[in-house]
């Protein structure tokens, strides 16, 4: 049988992604064939100091022959980039180096039938500076800024997807809205009828505490609730607005298979509580799968050795499943 090979972009150079990817393919057995893209330099100085070892094969990316490919070898598209140090601080001068990464990797999946995109983490703060909230937005400005995408943080026995990303506090209110609550639902149940063959379970949580404010008229009553009324009418199986403090308790929680909430941290902090690292961030709405390991740079780890590779061994998994 053959398999589609899935793209991997090593991300920030200075972060623990490599580590992990190293872990992954010492201990586990993937399916399809995987194609990194990174720096030959960097790869192999890292490998050596954190006492790895794997054959590396140069492959071109412009003559990829996909039947040749094998997971016994580190699968490896080499990006030029000039460094000093083998560990360093995190700072704007990888950029161009994880632009172009990310360009080769768009430039296969277009041009090639691929299970999909797995991207090492970035530093947003360097990297996307104040062009994109996160790499969620910069994927979807590379291939169609018409496209509606959502982020879902998947775990077969929860997810949450929030309906702002990275934004401060003080300026989510004025980034919801009912249409945007209408179509990321939408996007939910896209991708799990189509992956899983799903009609899912959806609990949508209030803004404000205990789903009240103060106001005479606040965003549950604007918004959330006419969004879920509307969804009803539409026969979604969904349920709310729920105050984002008990949703999240056993009883509460196991009902669904989705929780959608208003800002990032409102959802982010209780599924990592109760899942730890087993989890993935998977974009929706793209034309292809584009999955990123549920966790940061996390540079002080960097060089350790003491790194979790499970979430990135759910994302080569949860891609060699198709």
């Amino acid at each position: 049988m053959n398999y589609r090979p899935t793209i991997v972009i090593a991300g920030e150079p200075y972060g623990v992604f490599l580590e992990i990817f190293f872990k992954a393919k010492k201990n586990n057995r993937f399916k399809n064939p995987i194609i990194l893209i990174a720096s030959k330099k960097l790869l192999i100085q890292q490998m050596k100091k954190l006492n790895f070892y794997f054959n590396v094969k140069l492959i071109d990316q412009n003559e990829i022959n996909f039947n040749k490919l094998s997971n016994r070898d580190i699968n490896l598209i080499n990006v030029d980039f000039k460094f000093k140090k083998t560990f360093d601080k995190i700072s704007d001068k990888s950029n161009s180096y994880i632009a172009n990464c990310f360009q080769i990797g768009l430039k296969i999946l277009n041009n090639n039938n691929c299970a999909g995109l797995i991207n090492g983490p970035i530093s947003k703060k360097n990297f996307l500076k104040d062009k994109f909230l996160g790499i969620t937005e910069f994927l979807k400005s590379k291939v169609n800024k018409e496209n509606k995408v959502a982020m879902l943080i998947y775990n077969k026995k929860l997810s949450v997807s929030p309906i702002t990303t990275h934004l401060p506090l003080k300026e989510v209110h004025k980034h919801i809205s009912q249409e945007k609550i209408i179509n990321q639902v939408k996007l939910i149940k896209q991708f799990y009828k189509k992956r899983f063959n799903k009609d899912p379970i959806i609990a949508i949580t209030g803004l404000n505490p205990h789903c009240e404010s103060n106001y005479k008229s606040s965003e549950e009553d604007k918004i959330i609730k006419p969004a879920i009324k509307h969804l009803l009418k539409k026969k979604y199986k969904i349920n709310g607005p729920f105050a984002a403090d008990t949703i999240f308790m056993k009883e509460q929680s196991k009902k669904y298979d989705v929780i959608v909430g208003m800002y990032h941290d409102q959802v982010l902090p209780p599924l990592k509580t109760l899942m730890g690292f087993d989890a993935i961030n998977i974009t929706l709405g793209l034309p292809f799968i584009r999955i990123s390991p549920d966790h940061g740079p996390n540079a002080a780890m960097l060089g350790k050795n003491l790194s979790d590779p499970k979430s990135l061994v759910k994302a080569l998994k949860f891609l060699d499943k198709k």
